[in-house]
């Protein structure tokens, strides 16, 4: 049997194989099958440095992550490090922030799948809605059997989707440091104001292609060892998503140049598959298809896990009805919060559209990060794993980050936390009464 079951609390059940698997599920999505498609349409080929650079913020964030994740090892992420090390007011800012930007995420990549899935099949994309809702169910029942076979399901879907992507590398890299080494010029970011812009806005845009890595700290209730485990799953998560995007990169961009996704929607939209198809032709834009796929349900698959969990800690602390703090009698699941998170997601697909935005996602997810590192500094001293400078580094560099998006975004962002403050300011009274909640 896992480590001994505490009332009211989830089993732990994760190992530091399916806790990193996990993270890459979480990670390499959405972010590698898109991301880099608009960030190259924004900067150019240096979208290659602007992923290593984005890599070194999202290095540090990951270590203050793992470090706080460690210490406290339960459900809710941020918003239970807010809480924890910081104030109510920056804890509930965390979980409204993660709220509001993976829920969206998350009915974006049931749509994606749907629209890849359908497309492969070659069935009109009149159902694409039907078939995303149809998806959620799916996977909402999955997570209430709990995370060992979300685990085993997700570690099926992240092999296929790795198979894919390294399919794409091999058989691409060879042509793109060959024949198409021009492509790659000039790697360095255009010079002047317009340049560095494009460049730190692209950056931003590739960061939240590395945020997968919060999951593992996410659903730290559920694994096992988690001063262990922890830390060591989110640094081999990095450190495999790091290589893979970077080889990805060069592919993407050395097929065609940078200058193919300027202007162009679909490949934008669609970056890797195009690429597959001018280096090899059909068949390999296929198998890339495939791992498309794959990848979207990943995404779903554990933006639902952790959705579900920061819904679990919200309603632990009251700033939900409780109903959602409790978890099933044999531990394994939130139930009441993966069917609110799946009923959310579900609505969200069915009337949503394919469009993301991406630049609204990076602006949310740096704040959420920059509460992370503020969270960090405030612990005690014998509890840190790493030195100060890590989080104050990725706390800088979140901030600066940040406001390089379009000031219609982070105005938007902004807005949206004064709303979840007044949301939490009028709702909490109705259940203070509630056994465990304090005003």
């Amino acid at each position: 049997m896992s480590e001994s079951l505490e009332a009211g609390r989830l089993r732990r059940e994760l190992g530091i194989f399916g806790a990193t698997m996990l993270g890459l599920g979480s990670m390499i999505g959405t972010g590698v099958f898109v991301s880099i498609g608009i960030a190259a349409s924004v900067t150019g080929a240096s979208v290659i440095l602007a992923i290593g650079l984005a890599a070194l913020v999202a290095a540090c964030n990951a270590l203050s992550s793992a470090q706080l994740a460690a210490s406290h090892a339960v459900a809710g992420g941020t918003y239970e490090y807010g809480y924890r090390y910081l104030n109510p007011t920056l804890g509930f800012s965390a979980g409204w922030l993660f709220l509001i930007a993976k829920s969206a995420s998350a009915a974006t990549a049931a749509l994606g799948f749907a629209g890849y899935a359908l497309r492969l099949a070659g069935v009109d994309l009149v159902w694409m809605p039907v078939l995303a809702v149809a998806t959620v169910v799916v996977f909402v029942v999955l997570v209430l059997t709990g995370i060992k076979r979300s685990s085993h399901a997700n570690t099926i879907i992240v092999a296929v989707t790795l198979l894919a992507l390294g399919a794409l590398v091999a058989l691409g890299l060879p042509q793109v440091l060959g024949e198409r080494s021009a492509n790659l010029l000039p790697i360095a970011p255009a010079s002047g104001a317009g340049g560095a812009q494009a460049f730190l806005y692209a950056t931003a845009l590739m960061f939240v292609a590395y945020t997968g890595y919060g999951r593992v700290a996410t659903l730290g209730e559920e694994v096992i060892e988690p001063r262990r485990t922890i830390p060591r799953a989110i640094i081999l998560t990095m450190a495999i998503t790091a290589i893979v995007y970077v080889l990805v990169a060069l592919v993407a961009v050395g097929a065609g140049g940078a200058r193919a996704f300027a202007g162009s929607s679909e490949a934008m939209a669609t970056p890797l598959e195009l690429a597959a198809r001018s280096l090899s032709g059909a068949p390999l834009a296929a198998i890339v298809a495939i791992g498309a796929t794959t990848a979207m349900l990943g995404v779903l698959l554990n933006l639902l896990l952790g959705l579900s969990r920061v819904v679990l800690a919200m309603g632990r602390q009251g700033d939900l009805p409780p109903v959602f703090g409790k978890v099933s009698g044999d531990g394994r699941a939130p139930t009441a919060a993966v069917v609110l998170v799946g009923g959310g997601t579900a609505i969200l697909a069915a009337v949503g559209s394919v469009e993301t935005a991406w630049a609204f996602s990076a602006f949310t997810v740096l704040l959420y990060y920059a509460i992370t590192n503020l969270a960090a500094l405030k612990m005690p001293k014998e509890a840190r794993l790493y030195p100060r400078w890590i989080a104050v580094a990725g706390l800088i560099a979140c901030l600066f980050l940040a406001f390089w998006v379009p000031v219609g975004i982070w105005a938007a962002g902004l807005g949206l936390i004064g709303v979840g403050l007044v949301w939490r300011r009028l709702t909490r009274r109705l259940w203070i009464n509630t056994k465990g909640v304090n005003p």
